[in-house]
């Protein structure tokens, strides 16, 4: 379980930007740490639960993988982009008293429409279940993939304090926004070009 390279790995996927860590800086932009927890909460089980289901079904999701690749792409992607809507719009007046920080229920099940977390989910399954067991390797994961995400929403709760003029948040939001649909457009490209 010390490996170095599922050490490295976990590291790298979590703390590097992806939908999970845009939507919990934006999270914590928006609603601070306190009200992001549940959706870090989800996020993390969200991708535990991924790693056992493709440590569980490995061989099986090999082969359903590349049928459903690419419908599994489209939703996720679709899903993506109304997100990015929805962060957009998020800093306008009118939405203000509407919006609610992700729930943990929420956190979970954004993980099967995200295309990164299935990418680390299946990479971790294969590469370390078998050697290291599927409960060791989802604590690993855990107690890695918690405090990278946590300082996404971390760096969101303390750039809330410097973003509490509304053209300062609607230029986050929108920054934000469009960095979920270049997230998405390249993953999207990638997918049709197979």
């Amino acid at each position: 379980m010390f490996d170095p390279t599922f050490f490295s790995y976990v590291t790298v996927m979590s703390i590097t930007p992806g939908p999970n860590n845009l939507l919990l800086a934006t999270s914590g932009v928006n609603f601070g740490l306190r009200r992001t927890l549940p959706m870090v909460g989800g996020i993390l089980l969200g991708c535990v639960g991924q790693i056992a289901l493709a440590s569980a079904l490995l061989e099986v999701l090999l082969l359903w993988m590349s049928q459903v690749r690419l419908p599994l792409t489209l939703l996720g992607c679709g899903y993506l982009l109304w997100l990015s809507w929805k962060l957009y719009r998020s800093s306008a007046p009118e939405m203000r008293a509407s919006v609610r920080p992700m729930t943990v229920t929420g956190g979970i099940l954004f993980q099967a429409v995200n295309p990164k977390s299935w990418l680390m989910a299946t990479n971790v399954a294969l590469l370390y279940s078998a050697s290291n067991g599927v409960i060791t390797t989802m604590a690993g994961f855990m107690l890695l993939n918690l405090p990278c995400v946590m300082v996404w929403a971390v760096m969101g709760d303390r750039l809330r304090h410097h973003l509490q003029v509304a053209w300062k948040l609607k230029l986050f939001n929108s920054v934000m926004a469009l960095s979920l649909v270049a997230t998405t457009l390249w993953m999207l490209i990638d997918a049709l070009q197979f």
